[in-house]
């Protein structure tokens, strides 16, 4: 069943989505040669004890996963694609490193991405991030009263495709409120004018995942939650949480960045 929040509840989402928000630029800068994941999860934990806020990864534990997950934020490097698991693992020069964080606050949720290149970046790596930031604008912009979540899915896939990278077509989107995951699925692929009518009050995360190398294929890697591609070419993951009004959509977990 998906909820329509108030707007009253949005605000709050939208308190929670700062906390998001200054974790995702703190480990950007922090994100440097050297640097350990585990370090850069450790910077997260403490932005969420300063808010005053608790994690919704941490020890979450969905049904194809076989352990609870261990941390605050995913951490996935090169060839992973999502909800890879901090370790000891030092950042080298020219990774491509994607950031899972969520918050809760308050009993509200909000959930982000983003994909950045360590120390020298490669040409393709950058056109790689780009293109997901431009594929989630994209679905961001269609995310409007009277459009369908098939018009989200239609805009991020249409992007992505259209410059010649692969999805993960079991993953996507979702609804974001008291709880991480919620109701409904929000593809990054779809068929215009299909799926769930959209309405104000409807809170949904964005979130295009793009393999370098066009195939859709990927593995689950032996911690039992990194997804990384099969044919061992890069990824990217961005994501923002999406408030549908009547104004136009508003995006709860801006970064000053942004």
């Amino acid at each position: 069943m998906v909820e329509l929040k108030t707007d009253t509840s949005i605000d709050a989402m939208h308190a929670a989505g700062q906390v998001v928000g200054r974790a995702l630029t703190a480990v950007r800068q922090a994100a440097d040669v050297g640097v350990s994941l585990l370090e850069l999860d450790a910077l997260a934990h403490e932005v969420l004890r300063e808010a005053g806020a608790s994690s919704p990864f941490l020890g979450y534990r969905p049904s194809f996963a076989l352990t609870p997950f261990p941390a605050v934020l995913c951490t996935s490097v090169n060839d992973a694609v999502v909800h890879g698991v901090p370790t000891a693992y030092r950042l080298r020069d020219g990774d491509l490193l994607s950031v899972d964080f969520g918050a809760e606050l308050d009993g509200w949720v909000g959930d982000s991405a983003i994909s950045l290149v360590v120390g020298t970046p490669r040409p393709a790596d950058l056109r790689l991030i780009e293109t997901a930031e431009r594929a989630l604008a994209a679905g961001i912009e269609a995310a409007v009263v009277g459009n369908r979540i098939g018009d989200i899915a239609h805009a991020i896939g249409s992007v992505c495709r259209g410059a010649g990278y692969g999805l993960m077509e079991d993953f996507g989107g979702h609804g974001v409120g008291r709880r991480m995951h919620e109701d409904p699925p929000v593809p990054n692929e779809g068929r215009p004018g299909r799926g769930l009518k959209l309405r104000h009050g409807m809170v949904l995360a964005i979130e295009p995942m793009l393999i370098a190398g066009g195939t859709d294929a990927y593995h689950t890697a032996p911690d039992g939650w990194t997804l990384c591609t099969n044919d061992g070419s890069r990824a990217a993951h961005v994501e923002h949480t999406v408030a549908i009004t009547h104004a136009g959509p508003r995006i709860l977990t801006a970064r000053q960045s942004d």
